[in-house]
């Protein structure tokens, strides 16, 4: 093959497709020659230095010691010696007496985001901007009370009101009256409100009462999600927890006293009060 080499004296290989293309001999370049020899130098000292190779009764540690479970118990010491007299002190403290704290109100609020994240987020939204059928948390307005100890209550033993189904009680005339006096901010002026013992819930003036934890009718807020008009009838019509009512709305806050300890029920607390203004 090397006799018919139109290319004769450059050093290829005697293969030649398409008249021109062929394969050289050349040597690559001494740098190149240097950096491969070097990264697998590289490879055989990572794989002493660290943790490697399998072994019958396990792996190979590295001469190191290092291993990243390890790193992350260093990193989390040293993060939690410079939580531990912040810690120390909210243990001793009140949820007010936190609030009222500027060092430890800013410490609890960049500590219990991440509490907020994994425990109240999935129904509240990750700012408090609330979810389908979940109250708003970034507002001033509190079915049971906005206070710190109120809010406190709330987490550490759960919500569970209840409104009775009216659906079996009212004609639809009467329930699309409410409806609409609701929608329309007047609903004391109707005279159903009064007249059907609306206000022994909500109020005469409609605001609700937090120790029934009964919604405001007056501020035009509206927990659960759809059409206004048509929940505040639905809602009329067949409650909430109303166990009478196959179709009534499901709204129940669990409890979390016995999932968390006192201090983070005291951060969520503060972090909860600062982000809605509370009352």
């Amino acid at each position: 093959m090397s006799e018919n080499n139109p290319f004769p004296g450059e050093n290829n290989t005697g293969h030649i497709w398409d008249d021109n293309l062929r394969e050289l001999l050349n040597e690559p370049p001494g740098w190149w020659r240097i950096g491969f020899h070097a990264s697998w130098i590289c490879v055989v000292l990572y794989t002493i230095w660290y943790p490697s190779w399998p072994l019958i009764d396990g792996h190979f540690k590295g001469v190191s010691g290092w291993t990243s479970i390890g790193e992350y118990k260093e990193d989390l010491s040293a993060i939690e010696e410079i939580r531990a007299p912040y810690e120390a002190k909210l243990q001793g403290m009140s949820a007010a007496a936190i609030l009222a704290d500027d060092e430890l109100s800013s410490y609890v609020s960049a500590s219990a985001k991440v509490l907020f994240g994994d425990n109240c987020a999935a129904c509240h939204g990750s700012g408090g901007q609330g979810g389908p059928n979940f109250p708003v948390l970034a507002d001033d307005d509190w079915l049971y009370g906005g206070s710190i100890d109120a809010i406190q209550a709330s987490i550490s033993n759960g919500r569970q009101g209840m409104m009775t189904a009216h659906g079996k009680t009212l004609s639809s005339d009467e329930v699309d009256s409410l409806a609409q006096s609701i929608v329309d901010g007047n609903v004391t002026g109707n005279a159903l409100y009064m007249g059907k013992a609306c206000f022994a819930c909500h109020g005469a003036d409609g605001k609700g009462m937090a120790a029934l934890g009964s919604a405001n009718l007056t501020d035009s807020i509206y927990r659960f999600a759809g059409d206004q008009l048509e929940s505040v009838k639905y809602t009329i019509s067949h409650g909430v927890n109303d166990p009478s009512d196959a179709e009534t709305r499901n709204a129940v806050m669990p409890k979390f006293g016995d999932k968390l300890s006192e201090t983070d029920i005291k951060k969520l607390a503060v972090y909860v009060r600062k982000m809605g203004g509370g009352q």
